[in-house]
C-alpha cells in the first residue's frame, strides 16, 4: 500500500511540474507569422530554457516596471519597444534586473535562468547571444498575447 501511495505522489508531483512548462505555438510553427518590425522600433526577445529545475518559479517579466510576460519553461515571448535604456526585471524573494539599450531595428534576447536562493528560487536575467538564442528559439512555446495580424 505505501509504494502505491508513493508512486501517486510521485505521479502528482511529476504532473503539477509538467503542468507549469509552456505550452502553445513552438516558434518554429509561428516564426512566418511574427510581424516586422516598425521604424525607430526594436525587438526584445525573452525566453526560457525547457528544464525541470526551477520549473514552479514563474515570475513576472517586466519591462522599466512594466509586467510584459512571465518566465515560463520552455517558452518565449517579444515585446516591440522604441529604441531607448530600458531595464528588465524578474522578482521573486529578490529583484533581479538586466539594463540595456536597445536601438531601433536591433533584436535583443533576454534569457531568465532559474537559480537556488535562501528562501525560495530566484530568476536571473542575462542577455543572450544572437547565435544561441537563434538555435533555442524554433522549440520554445509562445506564451505571449495573441499576436494581431493584418485583416485580409
Amino acid at each position: 500500500m505505501k509504494q502505491i501511495a508513493r508512486m501517486l505522489i510521485a505521479t502528482m508531483a511529476v504532473t503539477s511540474l509538467l503542468a507549469g512548462c509552456a505550452s502553445g505555438v513552438k516558434h518554429s510553427e509561428m516564426a512566418a507569422s511574427i510581424p516586422t518590425v516598425k521604424a525607430g522600433e526594436g525587438r526584445i526577445y525573452f525566453l526560457r530554457s525547457a528544464s525541470m529545475f526551477g520549473a514552479a518559479i514563474q515570475p513576472d517579466i517586466r519591462l522599466n516596471n512594466e509586467v510584459v510576460g512571465e518566465s515560463k519553461p520552455g517558452g518565449f515571448f517579444f515585446v516591440d519597444r522604441p529604441a531607448g535604456k530600458y531595464v528588465a526585471s524578474a522578482a521573486t524573494e529578490t529583484e533581479k534586473t538586466l539594463s540595456f539599450v536597445l536601438d531601433a531595428g536591433e533584436t535583443k534576447y533576454v534569457r531568465s535562468s532559474p537559480s537556488l536562493g535562501l528562501l525560495a528560487g530566484r530568476v536571473v536575467l542575462e542577455l543572450e547571444t544572437p547565435d544561441k538564442a537563434k538555435e533555442e528559439l524554433p522549440s520554445l512555446s509562445y506564451t505571449g498575447t495573441p499576436i494581431k495580424t493584418a485583416a485580409k
